[in-house]
């Protein structure tokens, strides 16, 4: 049982937690690493490229698998990442796109993160946090929608999507080996688009299509996980987050697919880890995730041949694909002090290349993700992690054969994640 002064601590950072993702979502944009899902949650999970479906990996490892609260414990934690992003594309040929490269601006950002677990006894756990996702960012000082294509559109072109979730997480032990999981998720997502107005003739709402300023949506999902762990050396885990239906954004019926839907879609991995026999040190883990883009109309939608209009039922989207990823991860307890981890992972490529023209809005294309960590236990109370993530540059060239057959456009990606975090145990 929790005593009085553990609990008014554990308010306190509950009301931290609470108050930095407050002050923060209004004015943080939102980032990609596979497609825009982040690749993990908090540094334990960071430090081995995501996983965290197999292994405990902290109060935000919750967000993988909610079957671990009671490998969690009784813990509360904050956590904050910088995210340097390094996006752009380059456009040739002769046509009616300018040609050149082009950055987008804005690379660097604090995202916070952090919540909050309770052992309710032996065989229960409940918990509560809160993190972001999202990575449909991107701010071009020149718009390469050049009056001859229409009727000739504002800078900055981009869009910006933010999203930020809220669980509370229950876990409950069936069996000393079986235990299951489960979280009902509220989203919060912020968008904006300028610079579209070119695509004017093209819309089933040009009043909503673009530069309408910020649009939020809400909506609900749930989480559902099981953690599977038959003898010392064997541990198995899944999970799946359904899709989130979420109110469409209004301000921009006339942008996305069946007038202003933008869902969030489902998302489900399976994962083991082990741990060698007489080995306390070393546990490897892998798994394996698949994220259901082509749901949502949207986001999958194909762009290449304009025969609908943006915003209608069948609208244009990003067209991308789902998307697979496979990550594998090693945790080292070096001694009573320090944990060292790592991992890789590699996600398919889920932009065609005849998607790229409209992608450069949102050039997701990094593919490798290489991720160190390490925690440090400073008392038997409180201690520190941190982690370091590189995507490596990855990049998609296509042309439009609607709007620009002969002028290729190449996406580049590539970033680097520095997150820390606080944890504090009772």
């Amino acid at each position: 049982m929790l005593n009085v002064f553990a609990r008014r601590r554990v308010r306190a950072l509950g009301g931290m937690v609470a108050l930095a993702l407050g002050l923060t979502m209004p004015g943080a944009p939102a980032w990609a690493t596979n497609g825009y899902f982040a690749n993990g949650y908090g540094g334990g999970s960071k430090g081995m490229a995501g996983a965290g479906v197999a292994v405990p990996a902290g109060v935000l490892g919750l967000a993988q698998n909610p079957a671990m609260g009671l490998k969690v414990g009784n813990s509360a934690g904050l956590c904050l990442t910088t995210f340097a992003p390094d996006r752009g594309f380059s456009v040739g040929g002769a046509g009616p796109l300018t040609t050149g490269s082009f950055k987008s601006r804005n690379d660097l950002f604090l995202i916070p993160c952090g919540g909050v677990n309770f052992r309710l006894g032996d065989r229960s756990a409940l918990g509560f946090f809160m993190f972001g996702n999202g990575g449909m960012n991107s701010e071009y000082s020149t718009n390469i929608f050049v009056p001859g294509f229409g009727p000739g559109g504002t800078t900055p072109l981009g869009v910006n999507l933010e999203q930020l979730f809220i669980a509370a997480n229950y876990s409950f032990a069936a069996t000393e080996q079986l235990t299951f999981g489960i979280a009902p998720v509220f989203a919060l997502q912020r968008f904006s688009a300028t610079g579209l107005e070119n695509f004017v003739p093209f819309s089933s709402d040009p009043a909503r299509l673009s530069n309408n300023g910020d649009d939020w949506s809400t909506g609900f999902g749930v989480n559902l996980g099981v953690l599977w762990e038959p003898n010392a050396q064997w541990s198995i885990g899944a999970a799946y987050r359904s899709k989130m239906k979420m109110d469409p954004f209004e301000k921009y019926r006339g942008l996305f697919a069946e007038q202003g839907d933008f869902d969030i879609p489902a998302v489900a991995t399976l994962g083991l880890a082990y741990t060698p026999p007489n080995q306390t040190k070393l546990t490897l883990t892998a798994e394996y995730q698949r994220i259901f883009y082509g749901d949502v109309a949207s986001i999958s939608n194909s762009n290449a041949i304009l025969a609908t209009q943006f915003g209608a039922d069948d609208g244009p989207g990003f067209g991308w694909k789902d998307m697979d990823v496979i990550r594998v991860g090693a945790i080292y307890r070096a001694n009573q002090k320090w944990t060292l981890r790592g991992g890789i992972s590699h996600a398919s490529q889920f932009i065609k290349s005849k998607e790229a023209v409209f992608n450069l809005l949102a050039p997701a294309t990094p593919q490798w993700h290489a991720s160190i960590g390490a925690s440090y236990k400073i008392n038997d109370r409180w201690g520190i992690t941190g982690s370091y993530t590189h995507a490596f540059e990855s990049s998609v060239t296509g042309a439009n054969p609607s709007l620009s057959p002969s002028q290729p456009v190449k996406l580049r990606m590539n970033q680097d994640e520095l997150a820390i975090g606080m944890t504090y145990r009772w």
